[in-house]
């Protein structure tokens, strides 16, 4: 075999291996030459994430299989492709309170999305569902106390509503025409899904007994799970590395004073240093005892909840840049108008 011919193999070799894995083998590779005692460390963070996460992606990845095989996608996408200002409501207020992380709720939104749900709902949820959910609504209860909890709360509610109806004004003006990333439309026709056979006026329950849902129950699941797996393993990657290298505590005491550009500068602290919703709580609530302006922890809070690595990977995953350029604008600006609204209401109620 030629050089040439050597050469172009490998090309084709490496072609078929995905961008992702890539990435995380280069990450992996430089953490040994750079920081050889960081690799093992990483990779038992990013082992442990995956782990601890494996159950609520297994339901979901189940769930958006059914979804797929049963038409139950198909009768979700029929349901929001009506009345659009109820649609984003129920999203948004479904967002708030569902029990669903940003990671495990991927498969299904790009279910609905491949289904064809209107993007504006779609926003709704996703904006408002990384910011609260039951479990961190009880945990921030009596380390942050009601009036921050229940604001976080309303802000979640809040920015996914504004959010989904800016996109709504948006979509009808001609914007994201062309939403999806090219993974999640091929094989689509004019409603998406594949296979017309598996679009039926109901819910076929017992998918199991028919060899083409069965076939896209299982084609279903394998996607997903591949996709998901490789885009969460890059996050939690990433994730390591900020643990170890980003002192997000140290920068976060300076955010306690009441100048003007405290809340901004919370949310710049944010974006690159927040972890997730459950670790934010014990590092926030120690930074308000400290001192911190407690405007600046919910904006901190906010912003960094919308732009964390898997909320942020979650969205580019799904869309194209212009879509998940609109994501990170609304979160960043629904954050800031929310911080300031807490502040002056605590300047009101003093």
């Amino acid at each position: 075999m030629t050089t040439a011919e050597l050469t172009r193999s490998l090309s084709l070799r490496f072609g078929r291996i995905d961008r992702v894995w890539i990435v995380i083998a280069l990450l992996f590779g430089a953490l040994a030459l750079l920081a050889p005692p960081q690799m093992p460390t990483s990779a038992r963070f990013t082992i442990n994430a995956l782990i601890n996460i494996a159950p609520f992606l297994a339901v979901s990845v189940a769930v958006a299989a059914f979804a797929r095989a049963s038409g139950l996608d198909h009768q979700i996408g029929r349901a929001f492709s009506g009345n659009a200002p109820r649609a984003i409501m129920l999203a948004a207020a479904f967002g708030a309170l569902s029990p669903f992380c940003s990671c495990g709720v991927v498969p299904i939104i790009a279910g609905l999305l491949g289904a064809g749900v209107p993007l504006a709902p779609v926003m709704a949820f996703w904006l408002a569902s990384p910011l609260m959910d039951p479990e961190m609504f009880i945990l921030m209860l009596p380390v942050m106390g009601v009036e921050f909890t229940v604001a976080k709360m309303l802000a979640a509610f809040g920015i996914g509503a504004v959010a989904g109806f800016a996109t709504h004004v948006m979509i009808k003006g001609g914007a994201f025409s062309d939403a999806l990333r090219p993974q999640l439309t091929k094989g689509c026709g004019s409603g998406c899904g594949g296979s017309s056979a598996l679009r039926t006026e109901k819910i076929v329950w017992s998918f199991w007994s028919e060899p083409e849902r069965r076939s896209a129950f299982a084609g279903e699941a394998r996607t997903t799970g591949l996709f998901l797996l490789k885009w969460l393993t890059l996050a939690f990657l990433l994730e390591s590395l900020m643990v170890a290298y980003v002192p997000a505590d140290k920068i976060a005491t300076y955010l306690g004073g009441g100048e003007w550009w405290t809340i901004p500068a919370a949310i710049l602290v944010g974006v690159p240093t927040y972890l997730n919703g459950y670790a934010a709580i014990p590092l926030v609530g120690g930074l308000m005892d400290l001192g911190m302006m407690p405007a600046a922890g919910l904006a901190f809070m906010i912003a960094g909840g919308i732009t964390s690595i898997p909320a942020s990977m979650a969205v580019f995953a799904l869309v194209r840049g212009g879509v998940f350029a609109w994501y990170l604008a609304l979160g960043l600006l629904g954050s800031l108008a929310t911080a300031y609204g807490f502040a002056l209401y605590l300047a009101i109620s003093a």
